[in-house]
């Protein structure tokens, strides 16, 4: 009998459910059964991708982004008793589901209640230190808290000096065993002709999802080149709509996905860190425009902007104009590094 593995990205934004893809297929080709765990859009979002595994609904964490940047962080604390009520809620369910699907080990995407004493379990993250601000020490200090409360920490990154994280995926104040296991997507890169001069790709908790979309709308109506605007909505299904120049996607599935990146010039998105991952394994030109206020994605397209790899600009301060900075960028370049799955999955081998 396969051994069960609970696999279970956080719900903010699409990136945690993502980038999960690839190690649910790595899980199914090593002779696992992942069980999907998530809530809202990530987990409608797998059920889509593997239609054919059993899923289990978590409580919600119910976090949403401030309109102003300026009070993200504010937002943040006055939303924290609801995160904390939601994290002890998840880890009752867990308790639950591990006893009533015979769950031998447990993937966390940043799900800060799903580990278990009873069984190994494993925390993702490229986030080992929190940025937000002149409370960086804390936000740290209170991650890395519940990361020791996991077997082991596996870092989306590279050890090296060469990576994409910077920062925010090295230190060496984590006590809990860390493994770096490369940058994970699930796309390929494929020789493709260029079909499309720019890709938009939304994600992220709203309302700032909905606020850069509208502006890139008035921004993109009037560019002469071909456009496919894909808004990060997952919904039962697909639509597609034609709006002068531009092809409107709610959402896309992998495939889809992969081939329409592979096709475009050029992607504008939010500096998240999966979006980057994607992108680097694609060898794309990108601009990023940081969710407002959200430290992570300000600092890593700060990082990649001074390492002239993708120009980005604030969500205020963007124009048509400003993707002319592209062409003296290098774009992102992907790492040859294979990750050993069979090395990592050996933690749920134990008895």
């Amino acid at each position: 009998m396969k051994k069960r593995i609970l696999i279970a990205p956080l719900n903010w934004g699409l990136g945690h459910a993502t980038r999960c893809i690839p190690i649910i297929n790595a899980l199914i080709i090593c002779g696992f059964e992942p069980i999907l765990a998530s809530d809202g859009n990530a987990l409608l979002l797998l059920q889509k991708e593997f239609p054919n595994l059993s899923s289990v609904e978590l409580p919600s964490y119910n976090i949403t982004y401030a309109k102003s940047g300026k009070l993200f962080k504010l937002k943040l604390l006055k939303d924290s008793p609801k995160l904390i009520n939601a994290i002890k809620a998840e880890k009752k369910v867990l308790t639950e589901i591990i006893e009533n699907n015979n769950i031998s080990g447990v993937i966390s995407d940043n799900r800060l209640g799903i580990y278990s004493k009873n069984i190994p379990s494993v925390f993702i993250t490229h986030q080992l230190n929190v940025l937000s601000g002149n409370t960086t020490w804390l936000s740290t200090k209170m991650h890395q808290k519940f990361i020791h409360k996991f077997d082991v920490c596996w870092v989306p990154d590279t050890e090296s000096n060469i990576n994409l994280s910077g920062k925010l995926g090295h230190t060496d104040s984590l006590k809990v065993s860390k493994e770096y296991i490369g940058p994970l997507s699930r796309f390929k890169k494929r020789n493709l002709s260029t079909v499309n001069d720019i890709l938009v790709l939304l994600s992220g908790p709203e309302p700032q999802r909905t606020l850069l979309e509208e502006k890139l709308l008035v921004e993109l109506k009037n560019y002469n080149g071909k456009v496919v605007f894909v808004k990060g909505v997952v919904e039962k299904k697909q639509a597609r709509k034609r709006i002068g120049n531009m092809v409107i996607y709610n959402f896309m599935t992998s495939e889809l996905l992969e081939k329409t990146i592979n096709e475009s010039a050029l992607v504008i998105a939010r500096s998240g860190y999966t979006t980057i991952m994607d992108l680097a394994k694609l060898n794309k030109k990108a601009f990023f425009i940081p969710t407002p206020g959200q430290f992570e994605q300000e600092y890593l397209a700060k990082r990649l902007t001074d390492l002239n790899l993708v120009p980005s600009c604030n969500q205020d301060d963007f124009t048509i104009e400003k993707l002319k900075k592209t062409n003296t960028f290098r774009g992102l370049e992907s790492f040859d590094d294979n990750v050993n799955f069979n090395d990592l999955f050996s933690l749920f081998e134990r008895e």
